[in-house]
């Protein structure tokens, strides 16, 4: 088979993977409240493919530098849900949803531009977090109401975790670790749930699945730190399932602390 024809061929599989996967948590995001789908949309369906098709082409230092680029972007999507949030409450879809993603690409200019270190990378994750989190907290209880599916809620979403995927492995082999780590976070599933769920449910409800995602936003960035940490000693395979268990540990106890403080505020 030539070179160009298994490429694409390749290509083709990877995408379809990476956005059958966001599909999936999608639809279940869709059916759950905000609080239980921003635990769903925070785990890496969309980073996570983009990582594992990096490590299929690279070797673990290239991912370990890589998690480092990837850091800093954490913290633009902490500031990209903020912005959202706020502006979604009187501001329509395009305004809100562009000034969030002109945040985001400000934040990736700026990752670009210099050589982060892990350090740099932590205190940019608190510092968005010490911001954000206290002016989002007032958003994050909103009525979901029921979602009626249209035609083309699932090829979108799936066409934009597809194009993600397709960008990261293209590129990757052209422009290094660094900027790998930036394409890798470019908050797709949010961007997706964003375009679907407004119209539908109305900014305030979507508001409110993106300001509970904040808490989310820390286990993953957590997951990065373990990614960058593993990665050499053990291996980018042992690195990235670390990473992944780590996402879903944190989500799974911030889903029990809610259980736990629900039950708490029933009892008489």
């Amino acid at each position: 088979m030539p070179p160009e024809l298994a490429f694409i061929l390749s290509l083709a599989l990877r995408m379809a993977v990476a956005a059958a996967f966001v599909v999936i948590a999608s639809m279940i995001t869709e059916r759950s409240g905000p609080a239980v789908g921003a635990l769903v949309a925070t785990l890496p369906v969309s980073a996570g493919p983009s990582y594992l098709f990096l490590a299929l082409d690279h070797d673990d230092a290239f991912i370990a530098q890589s998690a480092l680029a990837s850091l800093p972007m954490n913290a633009a999507t902490i500031l990209l849900c903020l912005v959202f949030v706020h502006l979604a409450q009187h501001r329509r879809l395009g305004i809100s949803l562009s000034a969030g993603l002109a945040v985001w690409l400000v934040c990736a200019a700026l990752v670009r531009a210099f050589d982060w270190t892990l350090l740099g990378g932590i205190v940019f994750n608190v510092v968005a977090l010490g911001l954000c989190l206290p002016l989002v907290q007032r958003f994050r209880i909103a009525k979901m109401p029921l979602i009626t599916r249209r035609w083309y809620d699932i090829p979108l979403r799936a066409a934009l975790v597809a194009t993600l995927v397709a960008v990261v492995v293209t590129l990757s082999t052209i422009v290094g670790p660094r900027l790998s780590g930036v394409i890798a976070l470019f908050p797709a599933v949010f961007s997706s749930l964003i375009l679907i769920l407004t119209p539908r449910i109305g900014g305030r409800a979507t508001a409110a699945v993106l300001a509970n995602g904040q808490w989310g936003l820390i286990g993953f960035g957590i997951a990065i730190v373990v990614l960058h940490f593993a990665a050499q000693p053990l291996g980018r395979a042992a690195a990235l399932s670390l990473a992944l268990l780590t996402c879903i540990a944190w989500n799974f106890g911030l889903w029990l602390y809610g259980r736990a403080k629900l039950r708490s505020s029933w009892r008489p």
